[in-house]
């Protein structure tokens, strides 16, 4: 647009022509600024304002908040995790309007694929949407179900929008299979690398469809080891330390098959890297981006530390500094695979700014406080500002159109 009004010369350069592109270029002016501002190059910042006025909702007042996720209501005194928010440094993100969202999402299915974080976001979100509901018995789970942790299929339906939020757990995204014949005794069940879980078609018929994966991609997930091995569970270290698979010791477990192949001594991060590639070759497929809008988010970090990465501090405040766990492995290969695809999809890197929230974490405060907890996270808390930055993309779609 700009280099078309390069070519006006000074005889039909006239001022209503100069208006016009004084007024175009400016539009455009906004929307680079806008399209080119990276929501997750920011900070976290404490907001106790009334305008902000965090956090969004009560989870004890919101029936889909599990009760292991619920940390306040479980014995947690400092409720500062949840007063922070994610402010970008060349942008703002809009403030979540439970309301205005709802008549956006009108007659639509919101469906979440994949792990227990992604669970988790699929209850923050949801427990966001009721604080713009008054009749809070107009929404529950189509099925009856209670929301569990091997649950397949969860959905809640807002009736009074006709609005269906779904959850499908798939934490491997691809098929598992039965044990071939003649395959060593150590495999349990195989990952059909080449092929998309089977509930895949049940995604299909969506509006927005956001993915997670990568936290049952380590040696502690995918192999019955040692107890004192399988105690805790660091995954981007699990990752990084525990390249192969096919290691001395056979371990029993999940095992990678291509084809009618078992692939026994397949590194794992070669081994999500086909998944990821078997996935995007789905989307373009079967999806039709015009109509449904595909997100993936990235690696969530984790707050393990000690020797044997076997602790769990949740501090009172965040970090200051990311210590490492800005990058992931997993969220690194997550974004060349979606780069590289033929369809549009949004990739959510929430891996940087949740490398600060190590105050953020479920830690003691679950229904099994026994049981150390640096990898979920209290709700409300740090999923509800994921959620804030995946409508503040859905809405800037709406307002360009």
């Amino acid at each position: 647009m700009i280099k078309s009004y390069d070519g006006i010369n000074g005889e039909t350069n006239s001022s209503q022509l100069q208006a016009q592109s004084y007024v175009e270029v400016e539009a455009l002016k906004s929307n680079v600024f806008r399209d080119a501002c990276n929501v997750f190059d920011g900070r976290w910042i404490r907001d106790d304002s009334y305008n902000y006025s965090y956090p969004l909702y009560d989870a004890s007042q919101c029936p889909f908040a599990e009760k292991g996720f619920n940390c306040f209501a479980n014995g947690r005194k400092d409720i500062g995790y949840t007063k922070w928010r994610w402010k970008p440094n060349d942008c703002d993100i809009p403030r979540f309007d439970a309301r205005r969202i709802l008549e956006k999402l009108r007659g639509k299915r919101v469906v979440f694929v994949g792990d227990s974080l992604s669970r988790t976001q699929w209850e923050s979100l949801i427990c966001m949407l009721m604080t713009g509901i008054e009749d809070k018995k107009s929404v529950y789970e189509i099925k009856g179900n209670k929301i569990t942790k091997q649950i397949r299929f969860l959905g809640v339906r807002f009736s009074s929008f006709d609005v269906r939020i779904d959850f499908y757990r798939s934490v491997f995204l691809v098929k598992p299979g039965p044990v071939p014949k003649f395959a060593p005794r150590r495999v349990k069940t195989t990952l059909k690398l080449d092929k998309i879980d089977d509930i895949s078609h049940e995604w299909i018929d969506s509006d927005v469809l956001i993915f997670n994966s990568g936290h049952w991609w380590t040696r502690t997930k995918l192999f019955d080891m040692a107890k004192d091995e399988t105690r805790y569970v660091n995954s981007v270290e699990d990752f990084v330390m525990c390249m192969v698979i096919h290691v001395k010791r056979a371990e029993r477990g999940w095992y990678f098959q291509v084809g009618n192949s078992l692939k026994l001594g397949l590194p794992i991060n070669s081994a999500f890297k086909s998944t990821l590639l078997t996935w995007a070759s789905w989307v373009e497929k079967k999806i039709n981006t015009n109509r449904t809008r595909v997100f993936f988010r990235t690696f969530e970090s984790s707050h393990w530390s000690g020797h044997n990465h076997n602790t769990c501090k949740v501090t009172k405040r965040p970090w200051k500094r990311t210590n490492g766990k800005d990058r992931s492995p997993v969220s690194d290969m997550i974004r060349r695979v979606v780069k590289n695809m033929s369809v549009p999809v949004t990739v959510l890197n929430v891996t940087p700014m949740d490398a600060y929230r190590s105050d953020g974490h479920v830690g003691t405060w679950s229904d099994k406080p026994s049981v150390p907890d640096c990898s979920h996270w209290c709700l409300p808390g740090v999923p509800d500002m994921w959620n804030e930055i995946l409508f503040s993309y859905l809405l800037q779609k709406d307002e360009a159109s």
